[in-house]
């Protein structure tokens, strides 16, 4: 096992070409201590795509996978946030925005312990982190243990998670809310359409966008969007980065998912260091059952979103009647109920995604809904991280012909797109920027991943660990085990 943070040690690897072009990209993208998603559109470190991008990154250079995640945890805020973009301060600033003068984290954001050595956003993201680090640990144990970086991570991976589960459970009922759409990653979603009309847009004169610069305006989201986001980022800039107080607070299926299979690899990484995972597991159920009782709809057979400042008609707290794959991402949850599972199966190959069917990729919106598009960002277009979040979880669930041909579409897409940041669902052209790095660190994964892998949870370990979370479970969920032993980015 290579121990250095140099390019590749295995250039040819599973399926040659493919490999060697996915390995070109994360080392075109890579800084030295972090890989920005794409070298224009993107010329800083993102939080979710560091964790994907690792994830990848392990099968190259395990050291280069540890240093991206060490790289982001090492700019986490006092009160335990992992800011969504850490700047290099290398990248001039008309050159991204919103920019570091506009969050002015180190001042801005002082009362919530923003680093003073490097410059961040105010806002998350999806908190996959804790997946990554343990995934990354197993790539090459001998190297984390002899570098100590399980037990480095482990604290900021739990001051994460509780900024999420105690400063984020707007709502009351132990879900975390995202306070702005760049938080759930999914920044132009329809999902956000009804609580961001609420929002009054920043005046169009007083920000210019820089993304146009290098992606098609039909591609992108409105300059109307985005003259919301920036409202809310400011507003929240200027409550100094408090939590609670603004127009925009929502239960998101797929970030909660996260959290909680991230809360489950947490567990792993404590019963690696010599404690035990048994109320991380334990809270991981708590979770997934608060996720099944506020998100599930069983009519439509799809978690929603939960709009916790109103339901339109004075209330609060209402489920977002908007289709987005967000809401068939809980498959990766290894103790969804089993009816629960099923049902999201079905409806992934229905007439609304047409996973295996109409669709090379499912797309990242209801295909009937009326907002859908099939280029523009996360209103219709297949994204990579979102399909491989499904392969895994169909292939968790025993699906393991769906999981197979999904996992051949995202390969044969990949290639053919030039590793594109998001594609037309239809017909696999690429949209956004090409050689983009979380879409050659997947396609990476998913060639380490042979095709007839084992299921990550047979349907009886699976039973077992619904029976009990305490359960000792030799299978796998995204190769972590999960049972315990004893005690826009923007």
């Amino acid at each position: 096992m290579v121990r250095t943070g140099s390019p590749v040690y295995d250039p040819a690897g599973p399926s040659g070409s493919l490999h060697l072009r996915a390995s070109r990209v994360l080392n075109g993208n890579w800084t030295g201590t972090s890989t920005v998603p794409s070298r224009g559109l993107y010329p800083h470190q993102w939080s979710w795509d560091s964790a994907f991008i690792a994830i990848g990154l392990r099968h190259l250079s395990p050291l280069r996978a540890q240093t991206e995640l060490e790289t982001l945890l090492g700019a986490q805020w006092a009160d335990g946030r992992v800011p969504h973009i850490v700047f290099n301060p290398s990248v001039p600033l008309d050159a991204y925005f919103p920019s570091p003068d506009f969050w002015r984290s180190s001042t801005a954001g002082r009362a919530a312990g923003a680093p003073r050595t490097v410059q961040t956003s105010g806002i998350v993201q999806p908190p996959v982190h804790a997946l990554a680090v343990w995934l990354v640990h197993r790539a090459d144990p001998g190297l984390s243990r002899a570098r100590s970086f399980l037990s480095r991570m482990y604290p900021r991976l739990a001051a994460w998670h509780r900024y999420l589960l105690h400063r984020r459970d707007l709502g009351g009922g132990g879900l975390a809310s995202v306070v702005h759409p760049w938080e759930q990653g999914m920044d132009n979603s329809p999902c956000w359409d009804a609580p961001l009309s609420r929002v009054t847009p920043a005046p169009a004169r007083s920000f210019r966008r820089a993304d146009l610069d290098h992606g098609a305006p039909e591609d992108r989201p409105t300059d109307l969007d985005y003259g919301r986001y920036v409202r809310l980022a400011t507003d929240y800039r200027d409550r100094g980065y408090a939590d609670g107080g603004g127009e925009f607070a929502v239960e998101d299926p797929a970030f909660n998912a996260l959290l909680i299979a991230s809360e489950h690899a947490l567990a792993r990484i404590a019963q690696e260091l010599g404690a035990t995972g048994t109320a991380r597991h334990a809270r991981a159920e708590r979770l997934t059952a608060a996720l099944v009782e506020r998100l599930w709809d069983p009519a439509e057979g799809m978690f929603f979103c939960r709009d916790e400042r109103s339901d339109g008609n004075g209330g609060r707290g209402a489920l977002i009647p908007e289709r987005s794959v967000a809401g068939l991402l809980p498959l990766i949850l290894p103790t969804l109920p089993r009816d629960i599972a099923a049902t999201l199966v079905r409806t992934a190959g229905g007439p609304r995604f047409g996973l295996g069917g109409v669709t090379r990729l499912a797309p990242s919106y209801d295909l009937t809904g009326e907002a859908f598009d099939p280029h523009r960002y996360w209103r219709g277009p297949a994204w990579f991280n979102t399909n491989w979040l499904l392969e895994r979880g169909l292939r968790l669930h025993g699906e393991h012909g769906r999981a197979d041909a999904l996992r051949a579409a995202l390969l044969d897409t990949a290639g053919e797109s030039g590793f594109a940041e998001y594609v037309d669902p239809f017909t696999g052209e690429a949209c956004g920027a090409l050689g983009f790095s979380w879409t050659a660190a997947l396609t990476l994964d998913l060639l380490h991943e042979p095709s007839g892998a084992a299921p990550i949870v047979s349907p009886e370990g699976r039973e077992a660990l619904t029976d009990t979370a305490h359960s000792a479970a030799g299978q796998r969920v995204f190769e972590f085990e999960t049972g315990a032993k004893g005690g826009d980015r923007g």
